[in-house]
């Protein structure tokens, strides 16, 4: 990979994922607090914990833009690098814990909808993503430990320091030895256990709902987007990145088209608002207002208006 395109590559998937997520998740987050101003659901909570780690993943997304235009140097205030890349990677691993949670809700709703109906409490989705943020910080604060953990290697008579400009990258052989192995255990707890669940709780999700007779096609439509749309993220987004921590176990190295995979990850911030579609009523009622008061002001009739008129002109709809 030359130089030019490593970095041209990242900043404009950069850029991509900041103009599209962020408008889509800022819709998202007020639908959910019009929703939580009614009574809000297990599913509401765990959808609106999903939206807030991805608008912060946005709102730092800058930072990596930053980096990205300066050739991948670290130009910025060197706080900022630790801070800004636990943010980074606790919002996507936070992401696995919060899309699992809604694939064991849904798969409960019909599996056992009578018992699931009766002990449903939106307490416990917020015991849960009470839970799924702690475990995802305290994994990610591998961050904070390696920006001050040996930042030289001692096994010779000439220690090789950390270039000062470059953000988490360029690991000493002292600082590889811890890290490998934490990465290893990151993609088999925060990635392969919830893709695991995910796949489980939604293949038998679907299989349930095309096996009942009175559910709608359109219901059965969007229970296949919500199941597909969830996997891909996970196998699209997540997969490369947490692959590439095995290949840097098995190799005692860190992969040189890491970054790359990273940039994957990425685009859960734009996708995840598809998901969020399928998931909640709330979040279409609140895109189909967007789109009336859009072609409100636009002054394109739609269907309703349409109605009246031929209402209020019963003759000039006959002669039709």
């Amino acid at each position: 990979i030359s130089p030019s395109w490593e970095t041209c590559l990242p900043l404009k998937m950069y850029i991509i994922t900041f103009v599209t997520g962020l408008p889509a998740n800022l819709l998202a987050f007020y639908a959910f607090i019009q929703k939580f101003r009614q009574k809000p659901t297990p599913i509401d909570i765990l959808l609106l914990n999903l939206t807030i780690s991805d608008l912060i993943f946005l709102i730092f997304l800058p930072f990596k833009m930053k980096e990205a235009a300066d050739g991948l140097q670290w130009n910025l205030p060197k706080f900022l690098c630790p801070l800004s890349g636990f943010i980074f990677y606790t919002t996507i691993y936070n992401s696995t814990f919060f899309l699992m949670g809604v694939s064991v809700e849904r798969y409960l709703g019909v599996a056992f909808p009578i018992k699931y109906k009766l002990h449903r409490r939106p307490l416990y989705a917020v015991i849960a993503s009470v839970i799924f943020w702690l475990f995802s910080l305290s994994h990610i604060s591998i961050v904070y430990i390696m920006e001050y953990h040996n930042s030289t290697d001692s096994d010779g008579m000439f220690p090789t320091p950390v270039p000062q400009n470059i953000c988490y990258e360029n690991f000493t052989n002292e600082q590889l030895k811890v890290l490998l192995p934490v990465r290893l255990e990151l993609c088999l707890v925060l990635f392969c256990i919830p893709f695991l669940i995910c796949s489980f709780c939604y293949i038998n999700f679907v299989r349930i709902l095309c096996k009942l007779p009175h559910i709608s096609r359109r219901r059965r439509q969007r229970a296949i987007g919500l199941s597909l749309g969830t996997l891909v993220v996970f196998v699209l987004c997540f997969g490369p990145y947490n692959v590439s921590h095995v290949v840097g176990f098995a190799t005692d190295s860190s992969p040189y088209w890491r970054n790359i995979a990273l940039i994957f990850s990425t685009f859960n911030a734009c996708l995840d608002p598809f998901i969020f579609y399928f998931s909640s009523s709330a979040v279409r009622k609140a895109l189909r207002r967007l789109f009336a008061n859009l072609l409100g002001r636009l002054k394109v009739p739609t269907y309703s208006q349409t109605d009246k008129d031929l209402e209020l002109n019963p003759n000039e709809g006959s002669a039709v």
